[in-house]
């Protein structure tokens, strides 16, 4: 697959030829959408934690005689229908974790990439020279390549001069090739990533053999 290759100013420069390994995967989404499940489950903390009756510190004493008074009968005022009570079946810490086979996450990350790509939402870039962090650069960037909405941008290795010039841009996120998940992807327009990173990628998820992107 040949895709256009742009410099900071917006202007294509050459076209370059890209994997279809990792580009040009159909696009699964049943693979896709167990990843992304996993993923956000195995984001949760399961600390979530309520006091049920047997819980809460206080007497157990019932609070009046059983029959005579008029009032529905009641026991302790632990009971959850009082204030102060504990909670009926209420959360208790647990975990969430989902194992997702390499393999399966490995072909989602592709299909997100290809479908990027298939889309036209994928920009690539010959790459940022930087010599210092300056948001203003990387606004005319995003405005040279008509990157309106939200962007992951996506360099071969981690850049300072990059982060520290997005990390004001809303809805602009950043992220080294070899981190990048479909998480990120996915809840972003628009994949804008230098050429480097794409070779990087390339050579992680192309061959299935690396270990670096676990």
């Amino acid at each position: 697959m040949k895709v256009p290759v742009f410099d900071l100013t917006g202007k294509e420069v050459r076209q370059i030829e890209i994997s279809d390994a990792v580009f040009g995967v159909p696009f699964n989404e049943a693979v896709v959408h167990q990843v992304v499940v996993g993923m956000q489950a195995n984001q949760r903390q399961g600390t979530a934690y309520s006091k049920s009756r047997g819980d809460i510190v206080g007497s157990t004493k019932k609070l009046y005689r059983q029959k005579g008074t008029g009032y529905a009968r009641a026991g302790s005022k632990k009971s959850p229908t009082r204030r102060g009570g504990g909670s009926a079946f209420g959360p208790k810490p647990r975990d969430y974790r989902q194992d997702i086979p390499k393999n399966l996450r490995r072909l989602a990350l592709r299909c997100v990439l290809s479908s990027k790509a298939g889309e036209g939402d994928l920009k690539i870039l010959d790459g940022f020279n930087f010599t210092e962090p300056k948001t203003k650069e990387m606004v005319n960037v995003l405005d040279a390549l008509k990157i309106e909405k939200s962007a992951l941008i996506v360099t071969q290795a981690a850049d300072q001069n990059v982060v520290k010039s997005a990390r004001n841009i809303p809805a602009v996120i950043t992220a080294p090739a070899g981190i990048i998940n479909i998480l990120d992807i996915l809840s972003h327009k628009t994949l804008l990533m230098t050429e480097g990173a794409v070779r990087v990628a390339e050579k992680l998820w192309g061959t299935g053999k690396s270990e670096e992107a676990e």
